[in-house]
């Protein structure tokens, strides 16, 4: 048997078992989470110390502490939405975290454990503190959700052929960090499967609006941000060869589950 096709075959199993292993709350997908969540935990800490200590932590110090007061009121809410329908063991080993750092890309992620990381290019896009929360809730709602897991289990199983997470880290550092680091969208893209990924997008603005409406900000102003972002111009590929739904897709389906948002809405 061909290496090539034992490692095809491998991957389809790999899938096939993990399929099972988890669901998405809120949308209640089922997902390929076939990585233990601990070691994703330890990897996404080695990983953040390192991206922190070569880049530059912002020090204008309002901005900084309104990143961290929208992270902590997205964080306070993710957390009594998961208490609330017994869910509270998937986060315990959170342990939230938020930087801003000095960087023109107009980016923001949140590793696995609430480690989050807003880039100072995207605060002339938010403009305001909710615009922001859209931000940070879309992030860590694909943190909560284990996206990061479930793209990396598909790259683990098709590039290093299912390998243990803990022996690639041994054998293949530095191509098992690139995995990691681009299933979280730091640093350069590998391609993964498009449709999960337009479908993470998705269920992340989903579960995004919930959890800044808990916070206590508006989720109609989702769409004002979003509708910011797509100004921002470029020339963009079509949807079917996009990792990101498109914006007039996006929108669209914002725009749809924003009644079901407000039910949780708080205002402040």
């Amino acid at each position: 048997m061909k290496k090539s096709f034992k490692i095809a075959v491998f991957a389809v199993l790999f899938t096939f078992w993990g399929y099972s292993c988890s669901t998405v709350p809120i949308t209640g997908r089922k997902q390929l989470n076939a990585l233990p969540e601990s070691e994703m935990l330890a990897m996404s800490l080695t990983q953040y110390e390192e991206f922190l200590q070569t880049n530059k932590v912002s020090d204008d110090k309002a901005q900084t502490e309104l990143v961290k007061r929208v992270g902590g009121r997205i964080a306070a809410a993710v957390e009594e939405y998961f208490s609330n329908h017994g869910l509270k063991d998937r986060i315990e080993d959170f342990a939230w975290e938020f930087n801003l750092v000095e960087d023109e890309t107009p980016n923001a992620w949140c590793m696995p454990g609430g480690k989050v990381v807003v880039y100072s290019g995207i605060l002339p896009i938010t403009k305001t503190e909710t615009g922001l929360a859209v931000v940070m809730g879309h992030e860590i709602a694909h943190a909560v959700a284990r996206h990061g897991n479930e793209r990396m289990s598909q790259q683990m199983g098709v590039q290093l052929g299912g390998t243990v997470l803990s022996i690639a880290i041994d054998e293949k550092p530095e191509q098992t960090k690139s995995i990691f680091m681009a299933a979280y969208g730091v640093g350069s893209q590998v391609a993964f499967s498009l449709p999960y990924s337009r479908l993470h997008e998705s269920e992340a603005d989903q579960l995004g609006l919930i959890f800044m409406a808990m916070a206590g900000y508006n989720p109609e102003e989702a769409v004002d941000f979003w509708q910011r972002m797509a100004a921002q111009g470029g020339q963009k590929p079509p949807e079917f060869l996009s990792t990101h739904p498109s914006d007039e897709t996006r929108i669209r389906k914002l725009r749809e589950f924003l009644p079901e948002a407000k039910k949780y809405y708080k205002k402040n």
